[in-house]
């Protein structure tokens, strides 16, 4: 009888502490973990307690044009391999750093072999001697896990994103000018019909080399119309654009 109840507690003990180690595992939110702010200015959402929106997509790039023409900006991102995670996990990191919106990938990487779920406990045993109970209860199935958190600006005076192409080795020509990664809809620069892929040369007096030139030039004219200088396709061309101001 005495061995029975000793069994008994020693089962109950195992099970609290699965328990508690499962509770453990679950308060760790692995998107908040492995979040990178990318912004330098500290971008949040305009709303003081946004109503925040997640999407499971599978087109990351594509999402990232979309999202840079419908006027929003990437604050930072979230990427980690792990087993099942849930998406609703991103989603309260979004709210917490006051988001509008979370984009969740993820995909299929690799599946945990015996072999190696047994190597990672010895490992863990060289440092702890104990086995780590988080390692036993890992997943099988592993996964590639990303989110990218984004907020909505405020009315842009011009409305184009741009990168600046520099020569590497001889892969990439430099470029003059700034190349446009995205049009923000119903921006001035839309209204002008600028296109990705145009190539920014100059706006009024201003000569284009520099993203902050562009920059510049926004405020300069902020308010006016004023000719925009472009290539598109590698021939010149010209526009009229009127800035928004603020």
């Amino acid at each position: 009888m005495i061995k029975k109840i000793t069994m008994f507690k020693s089962i109950f003990a195992l099970i609290v502490l699965a328990a508690f180690s499962n509770l453990a595992l679950a308060a760790e939110n692995l998107y908040e973990k492995n979040y990178k702010e990318q912004n330098v200015g500290g971008l949040v959402s305009l709303q003081a307690n946004p109503d925040t929106k997640m999407y499971v997509s599978n087109h990351k790039d594509d999402d990232n044009i979309t999202m840079l023409e419908n006027g929003y900006d990437m604050m930072g991102s979230s990427g980690f391999e792990a087993g099942n995670v849930a998406p609703e996990l991103a989603l309260q990191h979004a709210k917490s750093i006051k988001a509008d919106t979370v984009l969740v990938y993820s995909k299929y990487a690799s599946k945990k072999s015996s072999l190696s779920k047994i190597q990672a406990i010895k490992e863990a045993a060289k440092t702890t001697h104990e086995v780590d109970e988080s390692v036993l209860k890992q997943d099988d199935e592993q996964y590639n896990y990303y989110a990218s958190y984004w907020a909505k600006l405020p009315m842009p005076l011009l409305g184009v994103h741009i990168i600046k192409l520099k020569q590497v080795g001889e892969d990439v020509q430099a470029e003059n000018g700034l190349k446009v990664l995205a049009v923000i809809k119903d921006s001035p620069a839309a209204k002008a019909n600028l296109l990705r892929g145009d190539v920014l040369l100059k706006i009024g007096d201003i000569e284009l080399q520099k993203p902050e030139e562009l920059s510049t030039a926004a405020r300069q004219y902020q308010g006016k119309t004023v000719k925009i200088a472009y290539e598109r396709d590698g021939q010149a061309a010209e526009t009229s654009a009127t800035l928004n101001s603020r």
